[in-house]
C-alpha cells in the first residue's frame, strides 16, 4: 500500500514540476555585435556566456535564458545588440581624481533590443554601461563591463514588464 501511495504521490509531484517549468519563459540572449568603426577589444561570445550565467542567477526564477533557440520551443524572446561605443577607461584618473566617479572607468554604450516569437519588436533600449566602482578586477576575455553589461540588461527586462505569453488557442 505505502509503495503504491508513493508511486502515486511522485507522479502528481512530477506533474507539478513539468507544469511549472513550461510556465517559465524562454530568452535567447544572442551574442552581440560591434558597430563599424567601433573598437572593442574582448570576445563577444565570452561575454554572452557570462551575461547568460548573471542573467540566470538574477532571474532565473522568471526565464530560461540560452544561447540558441530550440525549434521546439514556440513562446519566448530573443535578446539582440550591439556596441556602439567604448572607452577605456584610465585607473590613474579614477583613483585620483574622480575618487570612484564616472570618470576614469571602463564604459561602453550598448543599444539592445527584444523580439517576440514573431520577430516583432517589444523592447529597445540604448544604455551606457560602466565599470562598476573601485572594481579593478580585469578579464582579458571580457574585461570589466561583463557583470554591468548583465546587471543593466536585467534591470531593463524588469522594466519592460513582459508578461507571459497565452496559451495557444486562447
Amino acid at each position: 500500500m505505502f509503495k503504491r501511495m508513493s508511486l502515486i504521490i511522485f507522479v502528481i509531484a512530477l506533474g507539478f514540476v513539468t507544469g511549472r517549468a513550461q510556465d517559465k519563459r524562454t530568452l535567447v540572449v544572442h551574442a552581440f555585435t560591434v558597430a563599424s568603426g567601433v573598437k572593442f577589444p574582448y570576445d563577444m561570445g565570452q561575454l554572452q556566456t557570462q551575461t547568460i550565467a548573471e542573467l540566470k542567477d538574477k532571474d532565473g526564477t522568471q526565464f530560461d535564458f540560452v544561447p540558441d533557440a530550440a525549434a521546439n520551443q514556440p513562446r519566448g524572446y530573443v535578446l539582440d545588440g550591439e556596441v556602439i561605443e567604448w572607452h577605456k577607461g584610465n585607473t590613474a584618473e579614477r583613483m585620483i581624481i574622480a575618487m570612484g566617479s564616472v570618470a576614469g572607468r571602463e564604459n561602453a554604450k550598448i543599444h539592445y533590443w527584444l523580439t517576440d516569437k514573431d520577430g516583432k519588436k517589444v523592447f529597445e533600449q540604448t544604455d551606457t554601461i560602466r565599470q562598476l566602482w573601485m572594481q579593478n578586477g580585469h578579464e582579458k576575455s571580457v574585461g570589466t563591463l561583463a557583470k554591468p553589461f548583465a546587471l543593466k540588461v536585467s534591470d531593463r527586462l524588469k522594466e519592460a514588464k513582459l508578461t507571459p505569453e497565452s496559451a495557444p488557442g486562447q
